[in-house]
């Protein structure tokens, strides 16, 4: 079995180009079904029906995992089998009359403007960290950046004489964001001041971001510096990278941005994913009627 899983992983890096988190998550799901079918003496894929995949579902609930976790377990599942039957590694697909379960639609949570002003100011600029983290999240707000594809970000992919930066997002899809004047400003006093600094003698990086120690900024080091900004900044919100790319969307469509460009600029393959941002903006709108309307 464990093989037929190798095959499977193969298949989505080279057939289906899948990214490597994505490629990651589903190794995780797939191993847990395998150690579960194992524990319960399956030897071979003939063997597993839909009982035995609802059982397996079952057992995850029971661990009070999150609905998101199962969701996506069921959709790990149904390719999985799906590959299995193709590559006629078994006979019959135990996900055929198996149901995703609804998710009940959760806003994602936001910064107000003044709060994300709030937040990129407080790094320290007189300090080589702190004036990479103000550019950092600069860079952040002005461009709704992954933060995988921020860690990412080469100097190669800058164009700052076009105000362009350029970032191959999920499913290795390119895409070119615009970058504001100070987005484009802190990132060149970073460059000049700071990453100078951090970057090691006869030591080439090509990533833009770099850590203490002269290497990339990894997506741990990114929340660990972000959870201590939030901090210092003395906002009491839950705030992840996400948060700033999640604001980035909001602030855009408040302030009149078509969802179509939105959209665009997220990398979202469909416009059903960009359209949870027009149920903020129409929830902020009716929280700011009733606080201001004197008949609301």
């Amino acid at each position: 079995m464990e093989n037929d899983l190798t095959e499977y992983l193969h298949y989505l890096t080279i057939e289906r180009g899948l990214s490597k988190n994505t490629i990651e998550s589903y190794r995780r799901d797939l191993i847990s079904y395998i150690e579960f079918l194992t524990m319960n003496q399956v030897k071979n894929w003939s063997e597993v029906d839909r009982y035995l995949v609802l059982t397996f579902l079952q057992q995850l609930k029971d661990e009070e995992k999150a609905a998101g976790t199962v969701i996506r377990m069921v959709s790990s599942l149904r390719r999985f089998h799906q590959f299995l039957k193709q590559e006629r590694l078994c006979d019959t697909d135990p996900m055929l009359h198996i149901d995703t379960p609804k998710k009940a639609q959760t806003l994602p949570k936001t910064l107000s403007m003044k709060e994300v002003e709030c937040l990129i100011e407080t790094p320290d600029t007189n300090t080589t960290l702190g004036l990479r983290d103000r550019a950092m999240l600069e860079v952040m707000y002005a461009t709704g950046l992954r933060v995988s594809e921020l860690t990412e970000l080469k100097l190669s992919d800058l164009h700052l004489s076009l105000g362009l930066i350029q970032t191959i997002g999920k499913g290795d899809k390119e895409r070119i964001i615009p970058l504001g004047d100070l987005a484009i400003e802190w990132i060149e006093k970073y460059m000049k001041y700071s990453r100078v600094k951090l970057e090691k003698p006869g030591k080439r990086e090509l990533n833009l971001f770099l850590n203490h120690h002269g290497k990339g900024l990894t997506r741990q080091g990114v929340w660990k510096n972000l959870k201590a900004i939030v901090k210092k900044a003395g906002i009491e919100k839950e705030v992840t990278p996400h948060t700033l790319r999640h604001s980035f969307a909001t602030h855009l469509l408040e302030n009149g941005a078509d969802l179509r460009v939105v959209q665009e600029l997220l990398g979202h393959a469909d416009i059903s994913t960009t359209q949870i941002y027009t149920h903020i903006t129409k929830q902020r709108m009716t929280s700011v009627y009733k606080t201001y309307h004197p008949r609301a």
